[in-house]
């Protein structure tokens, strides 16, 4: 792999076995005990190669479903793929789930410990870091109640305060700016620039075409566990909107067809 290279994904495929019948009861269980599971493949990635190089800021869009955060776990090592190799060049803090990581009854400065720990950070270099993590997240009010009091935008704010202090080379994020209000995300995007400036990577997951277009270099689009576009972050964003249109307009004529059939 070439020393440019920070990531390097070569015929990545993960499938995943979904069951055609759940029993979500004791009583459904006991009544259909003899019910035979049945399961079907579904391929959330499939054979998926790309590079990133060092510095770059790489966005990954697509509908729900697509596999991106199947993509993104993988690189974080959450995943094992079915098929295929990652090979990463330098040190990972990823910044996947709202709530990974985290223990609802600990104190946030107590989840601070636990998980800066998880991401690769001696107690020391916690120590070091908290009050500029309390800082950056505007929790200090708070700090000291559980977990389980924050709000959904509280929790958010924490979690990725922790995440930019383990100053990892590769920060690998899932839908940061999916929660929180318009003054953290502003906060975010600076974040971004000053990584951008320090020669950081990363891999951004997001449903904000702007904050891809506004933010990353380079982007690919995934429809149904493929790569369909790869290129400039602006022109994988207007790929991604034409196909949302022409689905869109797809669905407007079957549904003008179904009605002039009635």
């Amino acid at each position: 792999m070439s020393p440019e290279t920070a990531i390097k994904v070569d015929n990545l495929s993960k499938s995943f076995l979904i069951p055609h019948k759940i029993s979500n009861t004791l009583r459904e269980r006991l009544i259909h005990f003899e019910w035979k599971k049945t399961y079907e493949m579904f391929g959330a990635l499939k054979d998926v190669s790309f590079e990133i190089r060092h510095g770059e800021f790489f966005g990954i869009i697509g509908r729900n479903g697509s596999g991106k955060s199947t993509l993104l776990k993988i690189l974080a090592g959450i995943y094992t793929p079915d098929k295929g190799e990652v090979t990463i060049n330098g040190q990972v803090s990823p910044f996947l789930e709202l709530g990974v990581g985290f223990n609802p009854e600990l104190s946030g400065r107590d989840n601070i410990f636990l998980n800066g720990t998880i991401l690769g950070l001696s107690n020391r270099e916690i120590r070091t870091r908290f009050d500029s993590i309390v800082d950056f997240s505007e929790l200090e009010r708070f700090i000291d109640q559980k977990l389980k009091n924050y709000s959904s935008g509280m929790q958010v704010r924490l979690a990725f305060a922790v995440a930019i202090h383990t100053n990892r080379g590769i920060l690998l994020m899932d839908e940061v700016l999916a929660v929180g209000d318009s003054n953290f995300q502003r906060k975010c995007l600076t974040e971004f620039n000053r990584y951008k400036k320090d020669g950081k990577t990363v891999v951004l997951v997001s449903h904000d075409i702007a904050t891809v277009r506004q933010s990353c270099d380079r982007a690919a689009l995934l429809q149904n566990g493929e790569i369909v576009k790869i290129g400039k972050a602006e022109e994988v964003c207007n790929k991604y909107i034409d196909q949302n249109m022409e689905d869109e307009g797809k669905r407007k004529h079957e549904g003008q067809d179904e009605h002039a059939g009635r």
